[in-house]
């Protein structure tokens, strides 16, 4: 298993002999391909045809962002563990309601114990309306409640001008960070569904798309407390992101290159980062999280086990 690069300095990437080769005028780098597991893009890149051809041929996804950390797209390689049956039998739950929503349902119920986790919120009251909620606009309409009162409580811990969720543009630093790090958070799961049989554009609680990756969209549900909130809240409280790492733009708050140089490094630590795992009795990072989830998920599509969201803490 190799491992996500980030490259957040512009420059030209190319292919050179079977290796992938960075240059810009001050850094010339080699990485070994077999140490790359996929490459997110956060800056201005000049790329070569015969470089998505080596990715391709070694199965490496490549996600760009702009240079103010919303997602842009992927280069996803052909897949090589696809599976027919599994296609069948996650159409199948898409296509019955009952089953879809039971899907759905999960990952808001992770979603939302992993908030109230992050935030100290209580969320008995808010769990009894997701049990009685009758159709996919009922459990969105929840879960984006509940998401307005947590970051209400992130603008009063972290003492940060915050009067709601805005986001292309961003209208202040808080909504800068939570943009980046839900962008991040998706295209990392996104990364991860490449190494499974799943297909990525059949999905549960966000509607499926032929311009999008839905399924990211939904498991990430689970990951983004963990990803995103939780490191937003602790970066802040220990100052290593302050002010001065904004910049505006006139249109728009974003991080500016050292604000977001931090993020990411910050965000890369934080997948690498490791737990006792109770149920596999072993130690995995939370990169590895994302791809047991993914699994857990096959195993229910299968009819195999029941699906639980992972709940930080309590592992599922």
């Amino acid at each position: 298993m190799g491992r996500p690069y980030f490259l957040i300095t512009d420059g030209f990437l190319s292919k050179k002999e079977d290796t992938i080769f960075f240059k810009n005028s001050d850094i010339e780098k080699t990485l070994p391909i077999e140490d790359v597991d996929e490459i997110f893009v956060l800056s201005e890149i000049s790329l070569t045809s015969k470089l998505l051809k080596l990715l391709a041929k070694k199965g490496i996804p490549l996600h760009l962002f702009n240079r103010y950390g919303f997602y842009v797209g992927s280069f996803y390689p052909r897949e090589t563990h696809a599976s027919g049956f599994l296609i069948v039998k996650q159409a199948e739950h898409y296509l019955d309601i009952d089953k879809r929503m039971y899907l759905a349902k999960a990952f808001i119920l992770g979603a939302i114990e992993n908030l109230s986790l992050v935030y100290k919120i209580d969320n008995t009251h808010v769990l009894e309306k997701l049990k009685k909620a009758n159709t996919i606009e009922e459990i969105m309409s929840i879960e984006g409640s509940f998401r307005k009162i947590c970051y209400e409580e992130l603008g009063k811990r972290t003492h940060f001008a915050f009067e709601g969720r805005t986001k292309r543009p961003p209208k202040d630093p808080l909504n800068a960070l939570i943009s980046l790090g839900n962008s991040l958070t998706y295209a990392k799961v996104l990364g991860e569904i490449y190494f499974t049989p799943l297909n990525p554009t059949i999905s549960y609680l966000h509607e499926p798309s032929t311009k999008r990756f839905s399924l990211s969209l939904d498991v990430a549900e689970v990951f983004k407390p963990i990803f995103s909130d939780s490191l937003i809240l602790r970066l802040l409280k220990e100052g290593k992101i302050t002010e001065k790492h904004f910049t505006n733009l006139g249109e728009g708050i974003y991080l500016n290159d050292q604000g977001r140089k931090i993020f990411v490094s910050e965000f890369k630590n934080l997948l690498e980062n490791t737990i006792n795992h109770r149920k596999l009795k072993r130690k995995v990072s939370y990169r590895q999280l994302i791809r047991i989830e993914l699994f857990k998920l096959i195993k229910h599509l299968l009819d195999e086990e029941p699906y639980r969201p992972y709940i930080r803490g309590i592992q599922t």
